[in-house]
């Protein structure tokens, strides 16, 4: 079984980041070059926030806003959940769960050490019951 730790070991724990003071179009055009639906905000080293995807469809377009004109600490998530890099995959989906989130900053004793997405997640517990079925039908193939 996965924990979050070995996630960030296969997938990279490289953090991609913008500044609350940065436009929200450059942040924009950051995650489509990145190919990521979300990025920490970061200030001074800090985690200040995160911006993501839905943070710019809910509160520029459709708050009439412009992406030119809207910095993104206007509209940062900044009541940020994160994750222990000791927890599984498993326990990682159930907290995105109940707090309707898809991205989680990882913390190992207050230090931040990545990011994990659902589809990270997702994708380390369909490996191990891929892994778990081959075990249980070579067991039963003796």
């Amino acid at each position: 079984m996965h924990n979050v730790r070995q996630i960030l070991e296969e997938k990279g724990s490289e953090i991609w980041s913008v500044e609350p003071a940065d436009l929200v179009i450059d942040a924009v055009r950051r995650m489509a070059e990145y190919g990521v639906g979300a990025m920490l905000v970061m200030e001074d080293g800090r985690m200040v926030g995160m911006f993501t995807e839905r943070d710019y469809a809910r509160k520029v377009i459709l708050a009439g806003r412009s992406s030119r004109e809207t910095r993104v600490e206007e509209i940062m998530t900044t009541a940020l959940v994160t994750l222990d890099p000791r927890a599984t995959a498993e326990e990682g989906l159930a907290l995105m769960t109940r707090k309707r989130i898809r991205h989680l900053p990882v913390l190992d004793q207050g230090k931040l050490v990545g990011l994990v997405s659902i589809g990270d997640l997702v994708n380390a517990v369909i490996g191990d019951q891929r892994l778990l079925i081959e075990q249980l039908e070579s067991y039963v193939r003796g």
